[in-house]
């Protein structure tokens, strides 16, 4: 373990590779308790400070917690919680990146809208229904419901993906969805002629979705995400960082267990 791509490995390396072989090989599984420090520590051949730093840093990708009194432990290793650096990642891109986080974005979920199709139950379309019936009525309230709107948007994505039953596909597609969020809302607020445009575009999903038809719903998904993110990547960004257009989302309830 001294070597990697041609140069030393730190310590802290080594403690994380040690800990991921025992994860691969099945020695630890999510919910198992560390061996205590002085053990792990004589067989990582590592100092017990090395020891604390790498389970630092593993604590920070949400592999491991300690758990005050009782040790460490691995943690249920959930895509989800695993992909929260890459989601602070994503929300920092700006200009060109963040369009190539759109691209990202749109490859996934017409992926995900394809396998829905094939996959999804009636009790998940009816509540698709349901929230378009919610969208619906925001659209046209006097004045909009921006902020309810939003939600259903969010919410119909959501469902969507998790009703994909890929649980890495749902969890990257609510990761790289973030950095979309501003435009969106941006666009609820300024562009009512195209809130209704999205609102029906999500109905041709909704449809193709009841039809349990993977090519109708790959395609209206991908025409939906391409309008999307023409409009989006056309805001400047100078008026994405308006607060007065950001939205509480992320306190947004997930549909079932977990997008526009």
């Amino acid at each position: 373990m001294d070597l990697v791509s041609g140069g030393p490995m730190s310590q802290t390396d080594v403690v994380i590779t040690g800990v991921k072989h025992m994860l691969s090989s099945g020695r630890l599984r999510p919910g198992d308790r560390l061996p205590v420090e002085k053990d792990l520590a004589a067989e990582l051949q590592v100092s017990r400070g090395s020891l604390r730093e790498g389970v630092r840093a593993l604590s920070t990708m949400g592999i491991l917690e300690t758990r005050q009194g009782a040790g460490t432990f691995v943690t249920t290793l959930e895509p989800s919680a695993l992909l929260s650096a890459l989601e602070f990642w994503v929300g920092l891109q700006d200009g060109e990146r963040a369009n190539q986080v759109h691209t990202v974005r749109r490859a996934l979920e017409t992926e995900a809208a394809a396998a829905a199709a094939v996959s999804i139950t009636e009790q998940q379309l009816e509540q698709a229904g349901h929230i378009l019936d919610r969208a619906h009525a925001a659209i046209h309230a006097k004045p909009v419901d921006h902020d309810v709107a939003m939600q259903c948007d969010l919410e119909f994505h959501r469902l969507i993906a998790e009703s994909s039953r890929n649980h890495v596909l749902s969890a990257l597609i609510e990761t790289v969805s973030t950095t979309t969020v501003r435009g969106r809302m941006w666009r609820s607020i300024h562009d009512a002629a195209g809130l209704r445009t999205t609102h029906g575009e999500h109905l041709g999903i909704l449809e193709a979705l009841r039809r349990h038809d993977a090519d109708r719903a790959r395609t209206r998904m991908a025409n939906h995400l391409y309008a999307v993110e023409d409009y989006v990547t056309a805001i400047p960004d100078r008026q994405l960082q308006n607060p007065a257009v950001t939205t509480n989302v992320h306190s947004t309830p997930r549909v079932g267990a977990h997008h526009d």
